[in-house]
């Protein structure tokens, strides 16, 4: 039998507030444990929150560019469970009246668009850390009431390729919106995977597992595929798959049982007492909306409109937002008219040397104005694809410009047709077996002819150039 994977993901994202959520606490990462912290968020009897506006106006400016319904009317609840870190015993969070509901994303799946849904995107607050040691687990309370959104998908990913470009694509938009860091490593953003698998052509749901502990893209991506691997292997040999939450190990590359799946009335959720119901006004929504930036796929569309580029290439120029800033300015700064050239520079070498040195490629020292000279050397010719990559990493490395990198390594191509003439017969009269094979159609034979060239040359001889002249060379003896 074959099975489909279905995949529902919920994502946690710490909001860039400089309080937390409901008390003044600095939110302020990197500081000595417990110094971040009051009554309020530690739960002291006689205490009362107020909630965070600027958390809210993010939580809206993100629930908008994910094409969500704001609710009119939204409350908190408590969420009622015991964890080390949780000094209430409860997490202030929402129930039944959301912040928002149905909304959608699109990410691209063999180069075609995929609708993905919604399901709901509310408020919340964080909880503390713990932090193991060798004989002991200490608890730091500083994260707790850290204003957190949930961001809850529709199980409408396929596979584990497909959740990894979803959260790719989610990241992207929320980077655009200027309301977290997204830092996975600081727990800006953490993702929870619910996965189960399904006969072929079946509308039934499975038994599903919830993944936890992964604490990057390629962490969920590793840990969904051995997920469908392990509830493939027990479906087929006709054992039970039973509901549960499980950890990812990744030293080990599995994942492992870690207790039987709560629902929601495992958590006896009732109203927060100390806050009030919330009404949204329609006006302060649009007000929101109007100052929304724009968004990734917006810009594509606007890239493939504006300067001719193909979907693909615009979509890996608008994946991180500074970078699509840094790509569109060295677009406006090249002259030509078709800008391919340059955006094979920006997508391929340019970013190749971003993802070698970990940053992005608006992070590297290199002048806009700079690379855009090194791609016009080039396209004249004057130098070759492959000794520009070796200036393009020097620039890099010195931030000297590429003309005066290209004049120190003495880089120029011999592009004078004197010159290559006179190396031209050389060739040719060193090799006549070369010669004869390709008056006898041996077309190979002019390559090793072009290499020759390169070899007496000191690999300064322009290749368009030197075959073009050796073909009209050779054809006319």
């Amino acid at each position: 039998m074959r099975y489909q994977t279905v995949i529902g993901l919920e994502v946690h994202l710490q909001l860039s507030t400089r309080t937390k959520a409901f008390c003044g606490c600095a939110i302020d990462f990197g500081q000595a444990p417990n110094s971040c912290v009051c009554p309020i968020c530690l739960g002291l009897p006689g205490t009362l929150p107020v909630y965070n506006k600027e958390a809210l106006n993010s939580a809206i400016k993100v629930a908008l560019a994910f094409n969500c319904q704001i609710q009119e009317h939204t409350k908190f609840d408590r969420k009622n469970y015991f964890y080390p870190d949780l000094p209430k015993n409860y997490q202030i969070s929402q129930f039944d009246l959301p912040l928002s509901r149905n909304g959608h994303m699109y990410i691209y799946t063999e180069n075609k668009p995929k609708r993905i849904g919604i399901t709901r995107i509310h408020l919340e607050e964080d909880a503390g850390k713990l932090v193991h040691e060798e004989a002991n687990s200490l608890v730091d309370f500083n994260r707790t009431g850290i204003p957190l959104i949930e961001i809850v998908s529709e199980p409408d990913l396929n596979s584990p390729q497909e959740a990894f470009d979803y959260l790719t694509g989610l990241k992207s938009i929320i980077e655009y919106l200027d309301v977290s860091d997204c830092d996975m490593e600081k727990g800006s953003l953490r993702c929870d995977a619910n996965i189960s698998l399904r006969p072929e052509g079946s509308s039934q749901l499975g038994v599903k597992t919830e993944l936890k502990n992964m604490n990057s893209f390629k962490g969920v991506k590793d840990a969904l595929q051995f997920e469908v691997e392990r509830q493939a292997e027990l479906l087929l040999s006709n054992q039970q798959l039973v509901q549960e939450t499980r950890l990812w190990d990744a030293e080990k590359g599995r994942t492992v049982s870690m207790r039987s799946k709560e629902g929601a009335k495992d958590y006896r959720y009732f109203p927060d007492p100390d806050l009030t119901l919330f009404n949204i006004n329609k006006a302060f929504v649009e007000e929101i909306r109007g100052r929304l930036p724009e968004l990734p796929l917006d810009k594509m569309h606007r890239f493939m409109k504006d300067y001719s580029l193909s979907e693909y290439d615009a979509k890996i120029l608008v994946s991180s937002k500074k970078d699509s800033q840094f790509a569109e300015e060295c677009i406006k700064i090249y002259s030509e008219k078709d800008k391919k050239p340059l955006v094979n520079w920006l997508i391929g070498p340019l970013l190749q040397e971003a993802k070698v040195r970990k940053a992005g490629i608006s992070e590297l020292n290199i002048e806009k104005k700079e690379l855009v000279n090194l791609v016009g050397f080039v396209q004249r010719q004057e130098i070759s694809g492959l000794s520009a990559k070796t200036v393009l990493s020097q620039m890099i490395d010195t931030g000297k410009s590429a003309e005066l990198l290209i004049k120190e390594g003495n880089l120029l191509q011999v592009s004078d047709l004197d010159d290559l003439n006179k190396i031209i017969e050389s060739v040719i009269a060193l090799n006549a077996k070369s010669v004869d094979d390709f008056k006898a159609g041996k077309s190979n034979a002019l390559m090793f002819l072009v290499g020759q060239v390169m070899k007496k040359s000191s690999g300064k001889a322009n290749p368009k150039i030197a075959g073009d002249l050796l073909r009209r060379r050779l054809s006319n003896a």
